[in-house]
This record gives structure tokens, C-alpha cells and sequence, in this order.
């Protein structure tokens, strides 16, 4: 599960009315200004919009944000989406710069929500290159570790089917196929902003966030911004502290066994991680209590029951990372319940896009419809605004042409089992899937790129035959998820503009700045893991468990069933029918009923990677909640500061621990802990 592009939002009639209030509030806020002041930013051409300073914050914040979005990815595949934590950064860094500048003497412009958004666009698009890229999941898939723990010369995982990292084609590979998503929708901006009326919630939202923070009062900013710096000293000094105590595998306050060895053993410890504590405030509690249910019903039940079985279903002598022992359970049922989920959520989607569609067409007006009309009676001007700005047809149809044209040469001379044709196939039908996609998150604020480049991975993997499905599956997935993903953030991004009145010329530069920079930093940032640290070994903090289930969904289409393990297909079975009723639960049953359903993709991440990090996200999820008993209007404010503090600071301290490690500076102590 990538939560930042696979947000999974259950729609109940509360959670509605309090969005509706929320989005009234900050209607009520944007009425208070004054006629001048729209007027002044209605005028402000866009060349102004990107500023200079603007660039490098979104560098520096892009390159913090890609670091810390390796991490996560790296150790357990779940990023939250920090979007919100970009915009406050960049309030808090340029306004701190610009205060120093005046006390100094010397004078600064004006930092505006225009610039904010500017700078939350750019360093977003950076880091969601680390996000999506694949250096975790369909990439990372096709080094040698991965295909040794496949199940080596096993039918279907073919000894040729490996590519190992490098600098070189994988930062070629990202030029190639990252750019194509940013033209393939421009010329639907106006229909899909202005006529259709999609409110792109996450968009909404980071836009609300960034006009509060330029109309708040200089108090409440002051609190986020000593709340942020309070926060990421102490994760970063925490982290500092907690690596003298980890002289080498196994040792340190990641392995306290908060619970007892017995419960360690199984994983159930609490690790210490700030980053996934600030990551659990960041995320919903479903998100949160969905993998603290699926890391109990993995190693605390079924597992410890599996390894019971051990000479019986499967041969008592194999490795333990054996994909014919309990490991390929591990593997093929987590995939089972993100297949389900996603094969559900894909469906619902393009029923909702087709019923929606068809709705408009014949003139019918829906509940969204009504939403739409009231704000675009009370906003006209930001109508005049992003209308006025217009991105000529000609620059979307050409830049698509020419970065396919670009992606169909470069993509097979990287993967020789993409065959040419293959490449040119895949952007035909990319633009009608990008628009599927778009649509669909316009209305649900889920984001499919992934299900799609799945669907990808399954055909190519099939048609290109046992030799060279996997590579061909794993490296087409990155085709179709990069258009689809990157698309559809651009359209989200266009309604951040649109409702903070920055012009859509700015934003898509500031997107194209962001990619480069992305496809620049995110190849050197993984290396700086790969090199520092063991990544991909299923017993250490770097398990990169997206590698192995990507690869082994190749292997599916490839070998078909017969690549599980004894029984496993009756249990995949099992787990399949379980994800799909739970999302069907969720959606026929009233909302107090629902909201309780968990969601099966998260479930199904603690199957390979444990419950320890689903414990440290519960605290997270257990502080906002009690947070938010004692003071709501205090938590609604301070939690993005405080959750940012937390997660930065530690994954700040990531840099220096891994130039350590490749320097040959080991911990001085281990802490580790044995039964007397």
C-alpha cells in the first residue's frame, strides 16, 4: 500500500457534513478579505508566482521529503501524505527567512499563498518521484536478493530475469516516463476544474491549509512553527541518541521488547521509531487500527500456526525465506488482499466514473453538482484567474508526443523484454486511462495508478512468455502507473491553484521543476541506502517488502498458479473473498456500521514486515486521538507541526547515520536483550 497515492477514504455521512463545514469555514474566512486585496492577487502575472527563492525551499524541502519517503518506503512501503507538511515547511522556512531579512535591515517581498503553493507543488512532485518511482517496489524487484528469495530457478522466476540497480539507467528510466503524465491531461484542465467541478478533496484541502496560513493571526503561526522546530530537534537528537546503542544487527531501543521476548519474537515490541509515531498522527485511525489487525492476525495467529504445520504442508528442512515454505504463505496472502481490494476499488471507481459521466450528459444534477454551483457562484474570480493563465493545446499534445517518442526508444534499450511496441501500445491507451483515473479521484479522492500499472504488470508479464515476463511485467508497470499517478497529482495540484488563485502556468512549471529534481535526487538517495545498509534482507530494518510482492505478482502472471505453496491457493482464495466483502460491507451498510470495516491493503502489509511498526503508528493514532478529546481546536492545528517535527527530524538524522555507515563508523555499544 503507498498511501500517499493510494489514499483509502471510507465517504460516511459525518465525515461529509464535517468536511462541508469545514470547507463553509473557510469560505466565510476567504469572504473577510477585502475587494483590493482580491484584485491585487487576481493581477500578479506568474513569472512573479515563481520566484527564486520560491525554487531553491522546494529544492531543499523536495530533497528532505525524498529522503524520508525512501526510508518509509524501504523499511515498510507505507508514506503518508505530506502534502500538508510540505506547505507548513515552506510557510515556516521563507517566513522565518523573511523576518530575519527585515530584522537585518534589508528588504524582502512579501511571501504570499501564491509562492506557498508554489513551493508546496514543486517539493510534492520531488518527493512523489521516491514515492512512485518503483526504487521500492517494481525496480527494486528485479535485483538478485529479490529473485534469490522468489524462489531461485524456481518456473516462471527465470536466473535472466535479473537486473541489478544502477545510477545510470535508473535515473535514464525516470527522464523517460515521469514527464509524459504532465501533458497528457492539460488540455481537460478547464472541464475538469471549471465545468465538471471535481473537488479533488486532498487538493481542497492543502489549499484551505495554505489560505489559513496566510490569513491566521501571527500568533497561531508562531505556536505551529515553535511546535515544528520543538518536535524535529527532539526526533532528531532522539535518533541521534538511539544509534550509539546499535553496534550491529539486532541490538538497540528498535529491538526493546517492550511486551517480552515472547511477544518480540512475534515482533510485537514497540520500536522507538518517531517517524512512524508522527506517521500514525498523520494517518486515519482505520489506517492505523487496520495494521495493528493485520499484523495480530498474521504473527500473532496464523503464522505461529503455519510453523505448526512445518513437515506437513510443507518440507521441515527448507530455509525459512523459502518462497515453498512458510514464507511464500507470507508473501501469496498479502498479495491476495491487495488484489482483492484493488480489483473491488477498481471497479467501484470506474462504475462511479461511467454513472457520474452519464449523469452529466443527460443534464442531471447531482449532490456534487450542487457543491460545485455554490462555489463557483461565490468563487468567480478564481474562475477569471485560472482561465486567464491558459497552457496552450499545443504544448500538452507535444510534449506528449515527444516524451513517448522519447520513452519508446529509451525504455527497450534499458529493458530489452519491453519490445518497442509494447511501449507504444501502453500510451495509447494511457490518455483514456489517466482521464479514468483523474475523474475518479476527482469524486473519491482515490488515486488507482497503482491498480492500473498492476494490470499493466499482469499483461505484459502473460503475453511476453516465462523467460522474460517478469522483467517485461515489472518494468511496463512503471509505464502506465507513472502517466496514470502523475497525471492525476497534476490535476489535484490545478485544483490547489485554482482555490488559492495561483495561476495553472505556475503551477505546472513548478511540477516540471519538481520532477527534474525528483528524477535527479531520488536515484542518489536510494544509493545511499542500497550502499549504507543491507536493503531487502527480510530480517533487517531495510525489508523493502513491495520488491518481493511485485515480483511475485510477475511471477503469477508468468507460472499461474501452480508458483504457490501447498493449500496456499485455497487460503489466496480465502483472503480475496475477505477483502472484497469487507469493501462491500463498507459500502451497503449504514456509516456506523461501516466505518468499523477495516481496509485490506493495509492488513495486508504487517504479513511480511511485522507488527512492531504498526504498534509505533498506533501510539500515534492513540495521541491524536486523546488530543483531540482534550483540545480539538488545538490538535487541528498543532498536529501537522508536531507530526511533521517528528518525522523529519529522525529521517533527517537518516543522512548522517548512513554517510557513517559507508564511512566504516561503527556504534560503539550494543544493547540487546536475553531470557536469564
Amino acid at each position: 500500500m503507498e498511501v500517499e497515492q493510494r489514499r483509502i477514504m471510507k465517504r460516511e455521512e459525518d465525515g461529509e457534513e464535517e468536511e462541508e463545514n469545514n470547507i463553509q469555514l473557510s469560505l466565510q474566512e476567504e469572504e473577510q478579505e477585502t475587494e483590493e486585496e482580491m484584485s491585487g492577487r487576481t493581477n500578479e502575472p506568474w513569472t512573479k508566482q515563481v520566484t527564486v527563492r520560491g525554487v531553491l525551499v522546494s529544492i531543499v524541502i523536495g530533497v528532505v521529503f525524498s529522503v524520508i519517503a525512501q526510508k518509509l518506503n524501504l523499511t515498510t512501503g507505507i508514506v503518508p501524505n505530506l502534502n500538508s507538511s510540505a506547505a507548513l515547511l515552506a510557510f515556516v522556512f521563507v517566513q522565518t527567512w523573511t523576518k530575519i531579512l527585515k530584522k537585518s535591515g534589508f528588504v524582502a517581498k512579501p511571501f504570499t499563498r501564491q509562492e506557498n503553493t508554489m513551493i508546496q507543488t514543486s517539493a510534492v512532485a520531488c518527493y512523489g518521484i521516491a514515492v512512485g518511482g518503483g526504487f521500492a517496489s517494481y525496480l527494486l524487484g528485479l535485483n538478485h536478493k529479490t529473485y534469490e528469495l522468489s524462489g531461485a530457478n524456481m518456473e516462471g522466476n527465470s536466473e535472466k530475469s535479473v537486473k541489478e540497480p544502477g545510477l545510470g539507467w535508473m535515473t535514464a528510466y525516470l527522464f523517460a516516463v515521469c514527464f509524459i503524465g504532465l501533458f497528457v491531461l492539460i488540455p481537460l484542465r478547464k472541464v475538469m476544474i471549471i465545468d465538471l467541478k471535481l473537488t479533488y478533496p486532498s487538493g481542497l484541502a492543502t489549499a484551505v491549509l495554505i489560505n489559513g496560513f496566510h490569513t491566521q493571526g501571527d500568533a497561531q503561526a508562531k505556536k505551529q512553527v515553535r511546535g515544528f522546530m520543538k518536535y524535529f530537534s527532539f526526533s532528531f537528537l532522539w535518533g541521534f541518541f538511539q544509534w550509539f546503542f546499535s553496534g550491529i544487527e539486532g541490538c538497540g531501543f528498535s529491538q526493546f521488547p517492550t511486551f517480552g521476548l515472547k511477544a518480540w519474537k512475534q515482533t510485537f515490541f514497540f520500536d522507538f521509531s518517531m517517524t512512524f509515531v508522527g506517521a500514525g498522527m498523520i494517518c486515519s485511525h482505520l489506517v492505523n487500527l487496520s495494521l495493528l489487525l493485520g499484523a495480530i492476525l498474521s504473527y500473532g495467529l496464523m503464522w505461529p500456526l503455519l510453523d505448526k504445520l512445518k513437515g506437513s504442508w510443507f518440507p521441515d528442512n527448507l530455509d525459512e525465506h523459502n518462497m515453498k515454505s512458510i514464507y511464500g504463505y507470507k508473501v501469496f496472502l498479502s498479495v491476495a488482499l491487495i488484489l482483492g481490494d484493488g480489483l473491488y476499488t477498481f471497479v467501484k471507481i470506474l462504475c462511479v466514473t461511467i454513472i457520474s459521466i452519464n449523469a452529466r450528459m443527460k443534464n442531471k444534477p447531482n449532490d456534487l453538482d450542487d457543491v460545485g454551483d455554490k462555489k463557483q457562484r461565490k468563487f468567480l474570480k478564481e474562475d477569471e484567474n485560472f482561465l486567464r493563465d491558459k497552457i496552450p493545446m499545443w504544448i500538452g499534445v507535444s510534449g506528449y508526443l515527444t516524451f513517448a517518442t522519447v520513452s519508446t526508444v529509451v525504455v527497450p534499450l534499458i529493458f530489452p523484454q519491453v519490445k518497442w511496441y509494447y511501449v507504444i501500445v501502453a500510451y495509447i491507451f494511457a490518455p483514456s486511462l489517466a482521464f479514468c483515473n483523474a475523474y475518479g479521484a476527482g469524486l473519491t479522492d482515490i488515486n488507482m495508478a497503482y491498480n492500473y500499472g498492476k494490470i499493466g504488470l499482469f499483461v505484459l508479464a502473460a503475453v511476453t512468455g516465462r523467460e522474460n515476463g517478469v522483467v517485461a511485467g515489472l518494468a511496463g508497470c512503471g509505464l502506465i502507473k507513472s502517466v496514470v499517478s502523475v497525471s492525476c497529482i497534476l490535476m489535484q495540484d490545478f485544483k490547489t491553484a485554482h482555490y488559492t488563485m495561483t495561476s495553472p502556468k505556475a503551477m505546472f512549471v513548478s511540477q516540471m521543476i519538481g520532477t527534474i529534481v525528483g528524477c535527479i535526487v531520488t536515484p542518489l538517495s536510494f544509493f545511499l541506502f542500497y550502499r549504507a545498509f543491507d536493503v531487502g534482507n527480510p530480517n533487517g530494518e531495510f525489508k523493502a517488502p513491495y520488491a518481493l510482492i511485485y515480483r511475485n505478482m510477475a511471477i503469477l502472471g508468468v507460472q499461474g498458479f501452480s508458483a504457490l505453496p501447498l493449500h496456499c491457493l485455497q487460503m489466496c482464495y480465502g483472503f480475496f473473498g475477505f477483502a472484497v466483502l469487507v469493501n462491500v460491507v463498507r459500502d451497503l451498510t449504514p456509516a456506523k456500521v461501516g466505518r468499523f470495516m477495516p481496509l485490506p491493503t493495509a492488513m495486508a502489509v504487517p504479513f511480511l514486515v511485522g507488527a512492531y511498526f504498526a504498534i509505533d503508528m498506533c501510539v500515534g493514532t492513540v495521541v491524536v486521538f486523546v488530543w483531540e478529546k482534550m483540545n480539538r481546536k488545538k490538535a487541528e492545528v498543532m498536529v501537522p507541526a508536531v507530526a511533521s517535527g517528528l518525522i523529519c527530524g529522525e529521517g533527517l538524522w537518516t543522512l548522517p547515520a548512513a554517510i557513517l555507515a559507508l564511512a566504516g563508523v561503527k556504534p560503539p555499544i550494543c544493547m540487546k536483550f536475553l531470557a536469564s
